[in-house]
């Protein structure tokens, strides 16, 4: 079965806006996680849901997959929904884009 994990990523923290693109010891926060996320031999493949041009941008520059997604979106949820709509797969696992360990 396709498993795909997906990483909602969103500019505008209400705490700690741009909080994905901080460095950490050396990367990017959203870097950590999908480095982490690769690792997880059950999954097909790890996608960075964004409707945020900085860190699509991020993510090529490191070539990290990446899915754009609108902007109307009000939750990770349905951006993992969105991508879902694109990428046909068994199963879709929605993975904090700020818990890099």
């Amino acid at each position: 079965m396709k498993i795909l994990g997906v990483i909602p990523a969103r500019y505008a923290s209400s705490r700690f806006p741009g909080k994905l693109l901080a460095d950490v010891c050396g990367k990017l926060l959203l870097e950590r996680v999908y480095l982490q996320a690769k690792k997880v031999a059950e999954f097909s493949d790890v996608y960075v849901a964004t409707d945020d041009k900085r860190i699509y941008s991020a993510c090529m520059e490191r070539d990290i997959k990446a899915i754009m997604t609108s902007h109307k979106h009000q939750t990770g949820t349905d951006r993992v929904g969105e991508v879902a709509e694109k990428n046909p797969a068994g199963l879709y696992v929605n993975i904090q884009g700020d818990e890099p360990l």
